[in-house]
């Protein structure tokens, strides 16, 4: 997926005093690689302990096995012993190396029984989940999870493994199962199939991606706390579900990616990882290294070859046990850096080498990066990283960490920024083209306005923050108000210049495309449980008289010219204009021109545009009556450049009248 014109990392002129300390990197890189494969075996052959571990059906016996150094006596309890403690069922001490197993006869389990690990361990005892369980169920009464055993009669069939072609730029709809529905309670994989899939294809995005898959005790945590990492969420269905789903996907040629939170771990003992043997320190760092305050869970330790082990693993299982095609890793920042990333802003590339960055980490997700193309050399995958790492997407030889693309996250920071803090007069149009177009030489980016982070608790989406409480009143087709025309103005705009200058990718949120109302937030105590705000008011973009199908059907719009033309990740941005007083920004990129005025009264005749001589013609327009515009510009609109020398250079302009509040696209002809 990498573009061959990036630069290399070592290009860059900045670098130059840390050019020791990349060689250390990926000296280190080199090192641990070595350490865990002893140069004997390919990384993607080391990568496989969930098919040592845990419970596995093999030559007519069940066999299972589990890695607890600090433990001194495991037993399988489940249903199958009454839940009861026999020596039967007792696991034996195996290779010395903390590692335990026990094997049945085929009758002793059976497909759909629940089981636990009782677990002893000095001067303690309790129930744990097996650390590789590839299903976890919850009670719906007891609100308890247990590991199921999964053994289907009749495995799943794959008809479409891969996508139908290959997708070029992601264009990435970002997604939550269990809150994709518009009823008030959890979807399911096959719900999503069947109503949310065909959206999907109908706006023209070419890459779903699934957040919370990996089974999670919280489901308000938006499964960001897992506690089973092989185990895909039973909440919205069965495995078997999951893999049809994802069948569909690549059948309608999607891409499909998934989040993979490996940067920490919930903090819950009898379902997760933590003190799993009775120590703190297994999957951990020891004492507070090994706890994340902000976020109230665990932090792996990345220095242990069982770690790694546990971690590499995962990242392969996915690949090859659901046909997923690359990961979002989520939480980048907090991986790479001792301080987690907490109160440091990153101003100075001294921020990178003052000894801060976890290297452990470090070297973690080179390997997983380049695990994951050798099992899958046309997946991908992309870093939440709010630091700007160098060398975050470049290889890993190099001191790098090797993924394919970074999230601009600067990018929805700004106009939250623009949107809630500065007046519209006030809106500094060069310091949006620069966080637009702004990424490191060696890197590519996938830009958006906003995701899931955004409207979480607490938080409102982009389009409430412009209209607020009026959303409750004005939104529908014959309402005139002022503060719903300027939102719905700058919605379209701001998604439009967002995917206009995205260098490599875009990305949009679930719902947000048609400017979901209100914010996120699960089922608690606090809301009295209710499904109120975990769900998607997909009647809102249906009703035709209401505004919201105006921006989706200018979304649809928007994402199929970046599919029909393929710029983005191809075609290079090229800086036309920027006029503070006017409020007007213009950009050009392969025979499209891009002209926003974010004026909030003032629109200009004649206005001078620079661009390639030719002829132009009026391609999309944020104005237009169809998107819920005022229809001031007409839709068969052209303009022809002019050639004029301004006294240093030969220059080619068009003149055009561009309304305030408005974004045009126009196609050289």
């Amino acid at each position: 997926m990498r573009s061959p014109k990036l630069a290399k990392l070592s290009d860059d002129p900045w670098l130059e005093p840390y050019l020791g300390q990349l060689h250390q990197r990926a000296d280190h890189i080199r090192y641990v690689e070595e350490r865990l494969t002893g140069g004997k075996m390919s990384l993607d052959a080391f990568a496989n302990a969930h098919e040592y571990y845990g419970l596995h059906f093999r030559d007519g016996k069940w066999i299972f096995r589990e890695w607890a150094p600090n433990a001194t006596a495991i037993y399988l309890v489940g249903d199958f012993s009454n839940w009861e403690q026999r020596d039967e069922f007792a696991l034996h001490y195996g290779d010395g190396h903390g590692v335990w197993e026990i094997e049945l006869p085929a009758n002793q389990l059976k497909h759909g029984n629940l089981y636990k690990l009782k677990m002893y361990w000095p001067g303690g005892e309790g129930e744990r989940l097996p650390a590789y369980t590839r299903r976890a169920v919850q009670d719906p009464d007891t609100h308890v999870f247990c590991a199921q055993v999964w053994h289907p009669a009749t495995p799943y069939e794959w008809k479409f493994p891969d996508p139908a072609k290959p997708i070029g730029a992601p264009l990435v709809y970002e997604s939550h199962i269990g809150m994709a529905q518009e009823d008030a309670k959890v979807g399911s994989y096959l719900e999503y199939k069947e109503k949310i899939l065909p959206r999907i294809v109908e706006m023209g995005y070419n890459t779903v991606q699934f957040m919370g898959i990996m089974e999670h005790p919280y489901y308000g945590s938006f499964g960001y706390h897992v506690s089973n990492f092989f185990a895909a969420s039973s909440r919205f269905g069965t495995p078997e579900e999951l893999k049809e789903l994802v069948d569909a996907c690549h059948e309608a040629g999607l891409a499909v990616i998934m989040d993979l939170v490996h940067s920490h771990a919930v903090k819950n003992e009898q379902e997760g990882l933590s003190r799993f043997d009775g120590t703190l320190y297994q999957y951990f760092h020891e004492g507070n290294r090994g706890d994340h305050d902000a976020w109230d869970s665990r932090c792996f330790d990345y220095g242990k070859p069982e770690v790694l082990h546990f971690l590499l693993s995962n990242a392969r299982y996915w690949l090859d046990e659901f046909k997923f095609d690359g990961y979002r890793f989520d939480g980048v920042t907090s991986m790479l850096y001792h301080h987690r990333g907490l109160g440091t802003g990153f101003g100075s590339y001294d921020n990178y080498f003052d000894g801060s960055v976890d290297v452990d980490a470090l070297a973690y997700l080179a390997l997983a990066n380049r695990l994951i193309h050798e099992v899958r050399p046309a997946a991908f995958t992309i870093a939440e990283d709010v630091s700007g790492m160098p060398g975050l997407a470049a290889p890993g030889k190099e001191g790098g960490c090797g993924f394919d693309y970074r999230l601009a996250m600067g990018v929805p920071d700004l106009w939250f920024k623009l949107a809630n803090d500065t007046p519209d007069e006030e809106w500094n149009m060069s310091g949006l083209y620069h966080e637009l177009t702004n990424h490191r030489p060696e890197e590519q980016v996938i830009s958006y306005v906003e995701s899931h982070d955004q409207a979480l608790v607490g938080g409102k989406t982009f389009i409430f923050e412009l209209i607020d409480k009026e959303m409750y009143y004005n939104m529908h087709v014959e309402a005139q108000n002022l503060v719903v025309d300027r939102g719905l103005a700058l919605h379209k705009m701001a998604r439009l210049a967002t995917l206009g200058a995205a260098g490599h990718g875009y990305l949009n949120f679930m719902g947000n495309e048609f400017g979901h109302p209100e914010w996120i937030d699960f089922p608690r105590e606090g809301n009295d449980w209710s499904y109120q705000y975990a769900r998607r008011q997909w009647n809102l973009r249906d009703d035709q008289t209401l505004k919201f199908h105006f921006l989706a059907d200018f979304d649809k719009a928007m994402v199929n010219l970046a599919r029909n033309t393929g710029i983005i990740g191809n075609k290079k941005v090229v800086f036309r204009l920027i006029n503070e007083g006017d409020k007007v920004m213009a950009y050009e990129r392969d025979g499209l021109v891009f002209i926003f005025n974010f004026h909030p009264n003032k629109s200009f005749a004649d206005y001078p545009v620079d661009v390639t001589p030719g002829k132009y013609r009026l391609l999309l327009n944020t104005d237009h009556p169809a998107f819920g515009g005022h229809d001031i510009v007409p839709g068969e609109q052209t303009y022809e450049s002019f050639a004029f020398n301004d006294g240093e250079n030969d220059r080619n302009q068009i003149k055009l009248y561009i309304p305030s509040r408005t974004g045009f696209v126009l196609q050289r002809i």
